[in-house]
């Protein structure tokens, strides 16, 4: 090599004239396919994880989580869901050999196996043969678990109340009734309170909500005597006055 070909000299140090692209040796295995991990390939995960990252961000903003009403631990009519990719293992747990006294098999020890095989497979299954007609054995299992799920998912999908579901969550206005008002006492007493909630809220799975219903004076006398859906006939058990204070008083709060 004639002195300074391809060389520039730097004080003591001898850097090459063109810089090389940062590529390691290349091995066997993958001949002419290797890449530098940093900065090339960890470069492109990067770039791949802001993308979605931002397209998160934007749909978070677009479609903000649905959020409930506040929880109520006393409300037993409250139907509880999870999300819906945890909805197989939900309906798991309505079958008998996973509920009840069994609750432990269906919550811990079969999503236990499922997942726990899931994480061993690269240990369990280290044959080199990537074609599923060559692997009837692993392939099996995965399609069974596959229509496992959505089977499962399906059945929970299709046994769930769903407008009951929409409905015992919604947010709705809070409207402060006249406490004071010698009507509220008869309201009280009448125990319409017990099912209605102290503002004629509503308590799920036992009253409705008396807010905003439009019903008239008389409607509400009717239904106070004959009853009406779940509300059984002959709740009401004060005077015909008492009966006309009241209906009266629930009639402010129905537009």
């Amino acid at each position: 090599m004639h002195r300074g070909k391809g060389m520039k000299f730097v004080g003591d140090s001898r850097v090459p004239a063109e810089r090389k692209p940062n590529i390691p040796k290349d091995y066997s295995e993958y001949p002419g396919k290797t890449e530098a991990f940093w900065p090339n390939f960890l470069l492109k995960e990067w770039m791949v994880g802001a993308v979605f990252l931002i397209g998160y961000l934007v749909l978070t903003v677009v479609h903000p989580s649905p959020l409930e009403r506040m929880a109520d631990p006393t409300d037993t009519g409250y139907i509880p869901l999870p999300d819906w990719y945890f909805l197989f293992l939900y309906q798991l747990l309505k079958y008998e050999f996973a509920a009840g006294p069994y609750t432990v098999i269906g919550a811990v020890v079969m999503p236990g196996l499922m997942f726990g095989a899931l994480m061993l497979a690269p240990w369990l299954d280290k044959g080199p043969e990537r074609r599923p007609n060559k692997r009837p054995i692993t392939v099996a299992l995965m399609l069974l678990s596959l229509m496992a799920i959505v089977y499962l998912t399906w059945e929970s999908i299709a046994h769930t109340n769903w407008e009951k579901v929409a409905e015992q969550g919604k947010i709705v206005d809070a409207v402060e009734v006249d406490k004071e008002d010698p009507a509220y006492a008869i309201f009280q007493g009448q125990s319409c309170i017990t099912c209605h909630g102290d503002n004629m809220q509503g308590v799920s799975g036992l009253g409705v909500n008396l807010h905003g219903k439009g019903l008239t004076v008389e409607e509400i006398k009717d239904i106070a005597i004959n009853g009406i859906g779940q509300m059984a006939a002959n709740q009401f058990n004060g005077t015909e006055e008492e009966l006309q204070q009241l209906a009266e008083f629930i009639a402010k709060y129905q537009e």
